[in-house]
């Protein structure tokens, strides 16, 4: 039977730990044990070990699975993409009824998704991740929402310098700048009042955080340009990736960004709409309210 699915060797990973969480996977596990499918765990995974199931390293899993089942919201598919987005393989998300853009199977339609999925019925989505690193270190950061350059104090503005393909575009004060993805559109730029990007556009947007001018606006350009910024002054500078790493940026170091090599890949149901999931996320199209007449 097994021989007839496209994935035969299925990761299940999880960052949460808890009953809801833990009842879902038993369904994922329960479903594809029947059709024959291999279930794993990574060790990484917060519920390994609560499920019957093989547990592996996270190098073994980048080796042997084809599928990886991330069940949570937005934050463990980015935990997910973290952990496995050198390996190529592609995540498939449950939401457990959050806020998520990202993870987009809700617990009702798990089985009959599931199973059309496993038949290869589904939408692969590729998105990018960005790449950071900073002027004379080795190490590189990746994000796939997006890259924060920020001061570290609440309300403490920091004066730096843009730059796009070495092309000197502005010097500003701001609290800081937002360097994100077309999937981190809907994540902390939309907070900052950002704009949404459709996922197939090929765009990364600069979004100065609380600028320090009446005239200072979001900008879009193409994701294979790369972005250089420039402290000035002594004022303390981090950088964040997804709000995980926070690093401080050395004084009269630049801070270089730009489009990573490696992309992930999301496995939706044919059903998917990324504007439909903005309707029901965002609460488009709600109506205006009617005025009581008592």
């Amino acid at each position: 039977m097994v021989s007839n699915f496209l994935f035969k060797n299925i990761a299940i990973y999880s960052s949460i730990n808890n009953k809801k969480v833990i009842s879902i996977a038993e369904q994922v596990v329960e479903v594809l044990s029947s059709l024959g499918i291999i279930c794993v765990f990574p060790s990484s995974s917060s519920i390994s070990g609560k499920l019957k199931g093989r547990i592996y390293t996270e190098k073994t899993i980048a080796r042997k699975s084809d599928l990886v089942i991330a069940i949570g919201g937005d934050g463990t598919l980015l935990s997910t993409a973290r952990k496995f987005g050198d390996s190529s393989i592609p995540v498939l998300g449950i939401n457990l009824g959050n806020l998520g853009f990202l993870t987009d199977i809700p617990p009702a339609d798990l089985t009959f998704a599931l199973s059309e999925i496993l038949k290869g019925n589904f939408i692969e989505d590729k998105r990018i991740f960005l790449e950071a690193w900073i002027e004379g270190e080795k190490s590189r950061y990746r994000a796939l929402n997006e890259i924060v350059l920020h001061s570290g104090s609440i309300a403490q503005l920091i004066e730096y310098e843009l730059f796009i393909d070495d092309e000197f575009v502005y010097r500003q004060k701001a609290d800081g700048l937002i360097v994100s993805t077309p999937t981190g559109s809907t994540a902390y730029s939309l907070s900052g009042n950002g704009p949404i990007i459709s996922p197939e556009v090929k765009a990364i947007s600069l979004l100065p955080m609380f600028p320090h001018s009446l005239n200072s606006r979001t900008m879009i350009t193409s994701q294979d340009k790369q972005i250089k910024i420039r402290t000035k002054g002594s004022t303390k500078a981090f950088l964040s990736m997804d709000s995980h790493e926070n690093l401080k940026v050395p004084n009269n170091k630049d801070v270089y960004i730009q489009r990573a090599k490696k992309e992930l890949t999301l496995i939706h149901p044919t059903d998917h709409s990324f504007f439909s999931s903005c309707r029901n996320k965002l609460g488009w199209s709600l109506g205006v309210p009617k005025k009581s007449t008592t």
